[in-house]
C-alpha cells in the first residue's frame, strides 16, 4: 500500500487492485490546488446537507455511513452523531485491504469513544493535527494512546498556501516528544510494522 498527501484531509491510498482518494480539495475553501489524480473510490468525511448533486463518473463515491466492498477493499463508515446535524454530516471510515487496517478520522472535532473500534487492530491512524476547528492536540494524544495504532499520519495542519488558520505540525509532534521528517510518500507492508507507534508526516 502507498499513501500520498495533498494537504488538509486529501490522501491517495493506492492498493494493488484500486486507489482511494479521501476528501478531495476545494480550492475556494482551502486555497490549495486540487491535484489531477485518478482514483477508483472517493471517500468524503464531511458533506453539506442536503447533499449536492454528486457528479457522475467512473469513481465509486462514499459519503455516508455503511459497509462497502469494492475491488477487495472493505470500507466501514460510522456517522459522528455528536458533530452531525441539519447542516452537515461527518463520517469516519475504517478501510481494510491487503491485511492492513486504516482508520481515517476525517474532520473529527470532539473526543471519539475508543470503544467504537475496541475490537480492531489499527495499523494506520489518520488524525487531525492542527487543532481548532478540529480535534484538540491533547485529545488527539489521548485517543492515540487508547487506540495504539502502528502508524500515525497527521492531517489538517498548517502548510504553505492554506487559507484557514491551523496549528503547526511541530506542536503536534512535540506533544509526543517525537520528530518526523516529512516523506514524499509512504509505502507500507503488514510485515514491516512494529508494535511501537511511529509518527509519519507526508509532503504535499
Amino acid at each position: 500500500m502507498t499513501i500520498n498527501w495533498y494537504g488538509e484531509g486529501c490522501f491517495r491510498i493506492q492498493f494493488k487492485e484500486a486507489a482511494i482518494l479521501t476528501d478531495p480539495l476545494d480550492v475556494n475553501l482551502s486555497g490549495l490546488k486540487a491535484p489531477r489524480i485518478k482514483a477508483d473510490i472517493i471517500i468524503k468525511t464531511l458533506i453539506g446537507l442536503p447533499p449536492e448533486q454528486m457528479p457522475k463518473g467512473e469513481e465509486f463515491l462514499i459519503y455516508t455511513a455503511g459497509e462497502y466492498e469494492i475491488k477487495n477493499i472493505f470500507i466501514k463508515g460510522k456517522t459522528i452523531t455528536g458533530e452531525s446535524g441539519e447542516k452537515f454530516l461527518k463520517t469516519i471510515y475504517l478501510i481494510e485491504a491487503e491485511d492492513l487496517k486504516i482508520l481515517n478520522l476525517g474532520h473529527l472535532s470532539n473526543p471519539l469513544d475508543p470503544k467504537l473500534f475496541a475490537d480492531e487492530e489499527i495499523d494506520v491512524l489518520v488524525i487531525p493535527a492542527g487543532g481548532e476547528p478540529f480535534l484538540d492536540i491533547k485529545e488527539s494524544a489521548k485517543l492515540i494512546n487508547q487506540l495504539e495504532p502502528k502508524i500515525v499520519i497527521p492531517s489538517f495542519y498548517k502548510i504553505t498556501g492554506l487559507k484557514r488558520k491551523a496549528g503547526e505540525l511541530k506542536d503536534f509532534l512535540k506533544e509526543f516528544g517525537v520528530s518526523a521528517e516529512p516523506l514524499e510518500k509512504l509505502n507500507i507492508r503488514k510485515k514491516d510494522l512494529t508494535e511501537e507507534t511511529k509518527f509519519i508526516a507526508l509532503k504535499i
